[in-house]
């Protein structure tokens, strides 16, 4: 079995125009660097595949040989025009290097710089045990609903609610029959790997996630993350 964790990171004007997100500085170093950087020391993984936008391929691959010349786990590959066209491109280079029946693909947003080696090996451990899992925290406030711009549809019991973190984690070949399984229409709604677990009723384990696991959005979550490694 391989296991391989996807990273991705995409086009973001939010925090600096113009310059894409996995390449600005935190605390010295790009955003990119530090989430692979905890990747690279979870021995589970045995490649470590860094997805980058057309555009951004020749700078994230010199970022890489940059940081960490020479070491043979990290691939550089471009994603796709969707979340989900990135994910089957990930799977056909697992695919591609013979991997075994079952294998298992970690996703990760590479914004998430505070992502613990925990919580990918936990990643790992439950998606082996049940197909596909994902870190959640529960949610602190309540949530309105607005299927109609600026009118209140719905208020679902937070109770019941979680926010979704990554990594996620999943066997590839459960993800490929899900998937050929899909109209057009399901497919559209794909935003992320657990959608499509969702949609066949299969079983997804969630999991505590950490709060410190953030998504660096923002540029008050640069100057958070700033204070962060200062502390």
């Amino acid at each position: 079995m391989i296991c391989a964790a996807m990273l991705a990171g995409g086009i973001g004007t939010r925090l600096k125009q113009g310059k894409p997100k996995q390449f600005v500085d935190i605390n010295h170093k790009p955003i990119l660097v530090h989430s692979v950087e905890t990747f690279l020391n979870v021995n589970e993984l045995d490649k470590i595949i860094v997805s980058s936008p057309k555009e951004c391929i020749n700078k994230t691959k010199d970022l890489m040989d940059e940081y960490f010349p020479q070491n043979n786990r990290i691939v550089v590959i471009e994603g796709g025009a969707t979340r989900n066209g990135t994910i089957l491109n990930s799977i056909r280079y697992m695919k591609d290097l013979n991997c075994e029946k079952d294998s298992i693909l970690v996703t990760h947003d590479a914004s998430r710089i505070f992502v613990s080696e925990k919580l990918i090996q936990d990643s790992i451990k439950y998606a082996i045990e049940v197909g596909a899992a994902s870190p959640v925290i529960p949610a602190t406030d309540v949530i309105f609903e607005s299927k109609e711009e600026g009118k209140l549809t719905d208020i679902p019991l937070r109770r019941y609610l979680c926010h979704a973190q990554t990594p996620q984690s999943f066997n590839i070949d459960k993800f490929l029959e899900i998937y050929e399984d899909l109209s057009e229409e399901e497919i559209e709604k794909l935003d992320e790997a657990m959608m499509l677990f969702y949609l066949r009723d299969a079983n997804v384990k969630l999991f505590p996630g950490d709060s410190i696991n953030f998504k660096i959005t923002r540029p008050f979550d640069i100057t958070l993350a700033e204070a962060i490694f200062k502390d």
